[in-house]
């Protein structure tokens, strides 16, 4: 079952700019911190970006530091990642997901949650292509 659905990957040139939206299904379950992790060809699923439930507090990957931006609307349901001066190593699936610890503050898991079998709910992806 699906329960968070992405959108807005395609092919960009170089330099250009893309936004990922990610959005619940429907039943309703803890998104105390969402997350954007991204998989290469050939490579480990990896977390790019997080933010919490507030958006006051986010983690940016040191590769996508100063180009990418990760946002909220809690009314809406929906996350965003904003992508700039995109580069062909950008390319990649990119994943939506949702992580929680009812014992942990946001700021704790936006912080010490690295890892995808940490996060609980998860989207199909959406590929991202990034032309030279």
């Amino acid at each position: 079952q699906v329960q968070l659905v992405e959108s807005g990957g395609g092919l960009v040139q170089a330099g250009g700019s893309l936004v990922l939206s990610c959005s619940k299904s429907g039943r309703t379950f803890s998104a105390q911190v969402m997350g954007w992790f991204r998989q290469a060809p050939g490579k480990e699923r990896e977390r790019v970006a997080a933010i919490s439930w507030s958006g006051g507090i986010t983690y940016y990957a040191d590769s996508v530091k100063g180009r990418f931006t990760i946002s909220r609307d809690n009314a809406k349901n929906t996350v965003y990642l904003q992508m700039n001066s995109l580069k062909p190593e950008d390319t990649a699936v990119y994943y939506c997901a949702a992580a929680f610890n009812p014992l942990l503050s946001g700021e704790k898991v936006v912080t010490e949650f690295t890892t995808p079998s940490e996060y609980k709910y998860w989207g199909q992806g959406t590929k991202v292509t990034v032309s030279s």
